[in-house]
């Protein structure tokens, strides 16, 4: 191959290098032996003296672009030519050991664009005389259900998690729980699961950020004069006075509360915002100091009774107390009434300082060794407020390691037969951030997992075997709570209270204006966030104390969350069964129930070994009464 060094130096002039006869020589017997073309050879030259930032160009830099680069490109080129050939040919020890520091060099150019982690992560190199070791094969099998160090550079466990000394600890019961022996039926009993909508449930996804403020007066609207209707046939009230018309005698008005300013609601801030048939949408500030108890929130629809003078504050001396709804009536296919065992945890599934999905697995042991009937299982499964997620340390997409997560609790959990119900969240990072908010779409399921695997919307209204379970993850008692107030003369119970209001309001979301981190949507918040019937249990998961209470004949069961911060959490369980009526009345369907402090795997099969890692989880010992015990290798 002809070269012309004249060629050469022109190449070089148009980068504006100016480079001694010598060195444009030596480059010239590198176009030769490598077979390149002047402009080519320049433009490759230029691209690496530019990446090595020197101020002049010398000898030693043609050598280095010449080992590097041009060299290894060669041995690279000549690989892939025996590759394409059918057969890889004899090789001396000099060309493996090139392609070895040729996979070498790659693997640290891949390294360099992401989070420096502990230990080196190299792919390991397999001959004749180093296969692949049983254990290196067994990370690449199937049955591998969750590897945390495939989506985190530092996927150590917590320290503060496994150090827990009072794990599976009951923390507070209801019903007949004393002495219970706690253990489901797996896949041998009849479950039968419907979702109930008003009028129907919400399926998939739809299009949001597309509403107008006069389409979210007409839903609030809309709420105040059906649930007005209802007090004043449950009242038997004649007739509605205007807000402003000022009678001194009493009048009556239903009217949604509000707050006369930006900040908190109090007992000097509230006013009353009129409906559109009786008051023209007016609004008139209210006086409490007549009223010896009360318990208000904004958006709440009431009826009032009270005295306006002026036409310009109403003084408010008597309270209507909201309806409920009826309870639902199961038919026949609702299955039958044998008592069930349910179990309900909401996310995080990690602590605050680990992404090793500790807790998730030891949940899943849990599940198998108990083998409820139905598991409620609630997000975030990847919490949008991890410090991980926060700071985009994963090195996966949120959808890859939320697949894998939900991977990992559908193969794990197949043994036990138990039904799972999934609940998203706001929190859910990688899902849809709109309330209400749509199912989870999981398109890998095994055809053998989708009788007993079922994906809801949040909120939902469950029916398991004819009881109706209410289902949110949105954190209601805290949302509520912060902008309720009241006044009562004996002890009163804030949770009781903010629970009443949920079922009289006859809304999962009765607050309004919501808290500044809901995106709601409210036309589909009428059709899907409401309740269609009072439910028979009500799962309200919260960042608040946990409890089990009876409410308006409802069970209520904050079971905590799984993690907080650093350490564990709670999680409940419940022992339900479908009563026949009779003389007496209803009766609650809840005949036990408790939450217990979250506890690993090693408090419920003693005597089992545990290890720990954060690489990956596998099968480990198939003990009898647990079908898969989770170990960390």
């Amino acid at each position: 191959m002809t070269v012309s060094v004249q060629q050469l130096t022109k190449e070089l002039e148009i980068f504006g290098v100016d480079c001694e006869e010598s060195l444009t020589e030596k480059l010239a017997e590198l176009c030769a032996r490598y077979e390149q073309s002047e402009e080519e050879m320049v433009r490759e030259f230029i691209a690496f003296y530019t990446s090595t930032q020197k101020d002049c160009l010398t000898s030693e830099t043609l050598s280095s672009f010449e080992h590097e680069f041009l060299s290894k490109r060669l041995s690279k080129a000549r690989h892939s030519a025996s590759k394409d050939s059918g057969h890889a040919g004899a090789r001396d020890i000099v060309s493996i050991q090139e392609l070895i520091e040729v996979e070498e060099e790659e693997e640290t150019l891949l390294n360099s664009y992401t989070t420096p982690s502990k230990g080196s992560q190299k792919r390991a190199v397999t001959t004749p005389e180093t296969p692949l070791t049983k254990r290196r094969v067994s990370t690449r099998s199937p049955h591998v259900l969750l590897s945390p160090s495939s989506f985190s550079p530092s996927a150590t466990p917590s320290q503060k998690y496994n150090s827990r000394n009072n794990r599976g600890e009951v923390v507070t019961s209801f019903g007949s729980a004393q002495g219970m022996s706690w253990s489901g039926r797996g896949g041998a009993g009849v479950i039968s699961l419907k979702v109930l909508g008003c009028p129907e449930s919400l399926t998939g996804s739809y299009k949001f950020m597309f509403q107008k403020l006069p389409d979210i007066r007409e839903v609030l609207t809309c709420k105040i004069e059906e649930l007005g209707s209802e007090l004043k046939e449950h009242y038997k009230i004649e007739a509605f006075t205007p807000l402003e018309h000022p009678p001194w005698s009493l009048s009556r008005c239903w009217d949604q509360i509000g707050c006369d300013s930006n900040g908190k609601l109090n007992n000097k801030s509230v006013i009353l915002e009129g409906d559109r048939e009786h008051s023209s949408g007016a609004r008139v500030p209210v006086d409490l100091s007549e009223l010896k108890e009360y318990s208000l929130f904004p958006g709440q629809v009431v009826v009032m009774e009270g005295i306006n003078t002026t036409g310009r504050q109403l003084v408010a001396t008597k309270l209507y107390e909201g309806v409920p709804l009826p309870f639902y009536q199961p038919t026949e296919e609702d299955g039958d009434c044998e008592q069930n065992m349910v179990l309900v945890a909401c996310g995080p599934y990690t602590t605050s300082d680990s992404i090793t999905y500790d807790p998730l697995l030891d949940l899943i042991a849990i599940i198998n060794h108990d083998r409820p009937d139905v598991c409620i299982l609630f997000g975030p499964f990847l919490d949008a407020k991890h410090e991980q997620v926060e700071n985009c340390l994963l090195t996966s997409p949120f959808e890859d390691v939320f697949k894998q997560c939900l991977r990992t609790i559908i193969e794990g959990t197949r043994s036990s037969g138990s039904h799972l119900v999934f609940v998203p969240s706001l929190r859910d990072v990688h899902h849809e951030p709109v309330y209400p908010q749509p199912p989870f779409s999981y398109s890998d399921l095994p055809h053998e997992d989708k009788k007993r695997v079922q994906f809801v919307s949040e909120p939902c209204s469950l029916s398991i075997n004819g009881l109706v379970f209410g289902l949110t993850s949105t954190d209601l008692l805290f949302h509520m709570g912060a902008e309720e107030i009241s006044s009562a003369s004996g002890t009163s119970d804030r949770f009781s209270r903010i629970l009443k209001h949920i079922l009289t309001q006859r809304s999962y979301y009765p607050l309004y204006p919501p808290q500044e981190d809901m995106a709601i949507d409210y036309e589909n918040f009428y059709a899907y966030a409401q309740l269609p019937v009072t439910p028979d249990v009500l799962i309200v998961p919260s960042e608040l104390r946990y409890f089990v209470k009876d409410v308006l004949g409802c069970v209520c069961v904050n079971p905590g969350r799984l993690t907080k911060g650093q350490v564990g959490g709670t999680y409940g369980r419940l022992y339900i069964r479908r009563q026949t009526m009779d003389g007496e009345g209803r009766r609650s369907p809840c005949v036990a129930a408790q939450v217990l402090l979250s506890r690993d795997q090693g408090d419920t099969h003693k005597g089992e070994t545990r290890e720990h890692s954060c690489l990956h989880i596998t099968f480990l010992l198939p003990v009898p009464e647990v079908l898969h015990a989770f170990g960390r290798v």
